[in-house]
C-alpha cells in the first residue's frame, strides 16, 4: 500500500505533518517537540511540555495519587502532571516549615503552615494550569498541569513523544509549556491504519518571570523569607 503524506504549515509557531502507515484500529500520534528561547537558543527544558489530546475519542484519565515535595526551597518536581479528579499529596522534607498555597482560579487553596515530615493534600477537580507556591519562601513556584484527557504524554529530553492507542477520529491536539507565549492547538483526523506525525515548534522567546504575591496579594517580606 503506498503512503500519503499530508504538510499543513498553520502558524509560524507550529508546524503540522501527517504520515500513513499501516497499523491496526489504534493508532498512535507521535513527534518531536522544540521550544525557543531568548536569542533563538533551544530551551533545554522541552521535557517540562506536555502534549495531549481531546475529541471524541479521548476518555477522561482516570485520577491517580502524585506528589509534589518541598526540599531545598523548592517544589520537586517543579511541574506534575495528573489527570482529572487526581490527588497530589505537599510532604514537607525541610528542617523548616512551608505554607503551600495557589491562587489559580482552577484550583483555589491554601494548605496552610507545617513543618518536617508532615504533609498536606489537596484534589484537583478542573482541568487548567494550577500554579503553586510557598506563602513563607517568595522563590518557590511550582506547577500542577490538570489535563482533561487520557491521551496524553511529557516529551523526552530531546522532544521525541508518542501517545498510543488513539482511536479513529477527529481531536484537537494541544501543546503546552510554561515559558510558551501560549498553548498550541490544532485539529488533527486519526485515520484507521495511520498515524499521525506531529512537529510542534514553541515560542517563549518573549518569556519574562513575574514575582508572584503571597496569599493575600501582597508582596513577600524578606525580612520573614529569612527567618526560615
Amino acid at each position: 500500500m503506498l503512503n500519503r503524506a499530508l504538510a499543513v504549515r498553520f502558524t509560524p509557531l507550529l508546524v503540522l505533518a501527517l504520515a500513513a502507515g499501516p497499523l491496526a484500529a489504534q493508532a498512535s500520534v507521535f513527534g518531536r517537540v522544540s521550544v525557543t528561547d531568548k536569542g533563538g537558543r533551544p530551551a533545554q527544558d522541552v521535557g517540562q511540555s506536555v502534549v495531549w489530546l481531546t475529541g471524541p475519542g479521548a476518555e477522561p484519565g482516570r485520577p491517580v495519587q502524585a506528589s509534589m515535595a518541598t526540599e531545598s526551597k523548592q517544589f520537586v518536581p517543579h511541574l506534575v502532571v495528573v489527570p482529572v479528579g487526581s490527588t497530589i499529596a505537599f510532604p514537607n522534607h525541610d528542617g523548616f516549615k512551608h505554607n503551600v498555597f495557589s491562587l489559580s482560579p482552577e484550583s483555589t487553596f491554601d494548605l496552610g503552615l507545617y513543618g518536617r515530615g508532615e504533609g498536606r493534600t489537596t484534589t484537583f477537580a478542573t482541568a487548567g494550569v494550577i500554579r503553586v507556591y510557598c506563602n513563607v519562601h517568595a522563590q518557590m513556584r511550582g506547577i500542577v498541569k490538570v489535563v482533561p484527557s487520557a491521551l496524553w504524554t511529557s516529551p523526552a529530553a530531546d522532544g521525541a513523544f508518542r501517545i498510543t492507542g488513539v482511536r479513529p477520529g477527529e481531536y484537537t491536539l494541544h501543546v503546552w509549556h510554561e515559558r510558551a507565549a501560549e498553548e498550541m492547538t490544532q485539529a488533527i483526523v486519526v485515520r484507521e491504519g495511520e498515524d499521525a506525525s506531529v512537529v510542534v515548534i514553541l515560542d517563549a522567546r518573549g518569556y519574562q518571570q513575574v514575582q508572584h504575591k503571597n496569599k493575600i496579594g501582597k508582596a513577600y517580606s524578606t525580612d520573614r523569607s529569612r527567618r526560615y
